[in-house]
């Protein structure tokens, strides 16, 4: 791809995986920031050696060790996770093209995400668990050049991974409680290790936890 392609949010592959464009930076020569979508890594490259994709129904691929395949006709239920592949926000919401949300609640016309955002059905493609047996799996480019290695570990690392709501660099959360409550921001991800401002360390699961923090939004937005 040339870097004037190459948008936030585009699935691209990149050593042959299937990653998600976070940033691009033109001035840097290492201008594109990709989140490795099987086990959340981050990764540095240049527009020349990433390939574009766009998903579609019935894709199957392994988000945060675990395998979902994505329906287009199957509207979401509290807790699913949602593709967001159709993003129109209004103003108030906070959300771009192909992030992955949790669902809070439904309502009619769309459902609210534990993100506070309003995403209407026409947006996005529900993510349901497992490999449905008419998918069509993405996880690689090129699936005979894949290192029997990696697709063995990819087995083995399914059942690993806790479910939650995968936050982004520059969302910011308040600490609920005590007597100075804390507002912090995401600085880096490795995994589900997340790194936050004032040199804190956290795991998914916690900051998952609603009673501990809460989302407040995020400075990145486009």
């Amino acid at each position: 791809m040339k870097l004037y392609q190459v948008r936030k949010g585009q699935f691209v592959y990149f050593n042959n995986e299937l990653h998600r464009v976070y940033s691009v930076k033109p001035v840097y020569k290492q201008s594109v920031h990709l989140i490795k979508l099987k086990d959340l890594t981050q990764h540095l490259t240049n527009a020349s050696k990433i390939e574009k994709y766009i998903p579609k129904h019935l894709d199957s691929f392994i988000f945060d060790h675990k395998a979902y395949t994505l329906h287009k006709d199957k509207k979401a239920e509290d807790r699913d996770y949602i593709l967001i592949t159709n993003p129109n926000p209004d103003y108030m919401d906070h959300y771009s093209l192909n992030e992955i949300e949790i669902v809070s609640s439904v309502e009619s016309e769309g459902v609210i995400t534990t993100k506070s955002n309003g995403v209407k059905h026409n947006e996005y493609l529900l993510m349901i668990p497992g490999r449905d047996v008419s998918s069509h799996s993405i996880d690689y480019l090129d699936i005979n050049m894949a290192n029997s290695d990696l697709m063995s570990n990819d087995s083995d690392q399914l059942e690993k991974s806790t479910q939650g709501d995968m936050p982004s660099i520059g969302d910011v959360y308040k600490k609920r409680g005590g007597d100075h409550p804390l507002q912090t921001m995401v600085v880096a991800i490795n995994g589900e290790t997340i790194f936050l401002g004032n040199n804190l360390e956290i795991s998914l699961n916690e900051l998952n936890d609603n009673e501990i923090w809460e989302f407040q939004y995020s400075l990145l937005e486009d």
